[in-house]
């Protein structure tokens, strides 16, 4: 399937440092769409932080996709039976989320969108974007990219000296990574060199 045929749905979890970077891959790839559905967590859709406030990401969002925002589990749950997407993305991706979708757990919009989707056989984009990911983490993000249906937008430490576990993705390589998702394949590659 072409990307711009798509329906897209892109969920963003906490990480929210990283929130601008996602925001600008959102605004370059929502064009190439065929449509886009945005998704919250309940942390990115109900919490101010000192990156933002809550209401302006929801606004911010659903100018962008022309849509509202879906941030409970009731509101995702449809995605799965009504076949609403082809392609769901999840970044930020945070290491908790990380965890749960690695045993199943479903108590979150986020990870109930990705349950309704694979149920279809549809790709899920991961984002990673963690302070643990290669320590606690890396056993998840290992154990959702050897199962089918599961892509990566390549990552990298982001400052080895001071954290030197830290993984976070390359934000603006989604829209590359979701062409290739919906093909059935991994961008490559997945590990980028570390930043400086």
């Amino acid at each position: 399937m072409r990307l711009e045929e798509a329906r897209v749905g892109f969920a963003m979890c906490g990480s929210y440092c990283t929130h601008a970077q996602t925001i600008a891959a959102l605004e370059r790839l929502a064009p190439q769409c065929g449509a886009v559905i945005p998704i919250l967590s309940e942390g990115s859709g109900h919490r101010d932080t000192r990156f933002g406030e809550n209401r302006a990401l929801r606004a911010q969002l659903e100018n962008l996709c022309g849509h509202p925002v879906l941030d409970t589990i009731v509101q995702v749950e449809p995605i799965g039976p009504k076949h609403l997407l082809d392609l769901l993305i999840i970044a930020p991706c945070t290491g908790n989320t990380l965890g749960k979708l690695a045993v199943g757990i479903t108590d979150t919009a986020i990870t109930m969108a990705a349950k309704a989707h694979l149920r279809n056989g549809g790709p899920v984009l991961l984002g990673p974007s963690t302070n643990d990911g290669l320590s606690v983490s890396l056993r998840n993000l290992g154990e959702l990219l050897s199962r089918k249906g599961y892509y990566c937008v390549p990552f990298r430490q982001d400052d080895p000296e001071k954290k030197p576990n830290s993984l976070v993705s390359r934000m603006e390589l989604i829209p590359d990574a979701a062409r290739q998702a919906l093909k059935g394949e991994q961008l490559q590659p997945v590990l980028l060199p570390s930043v400086g």
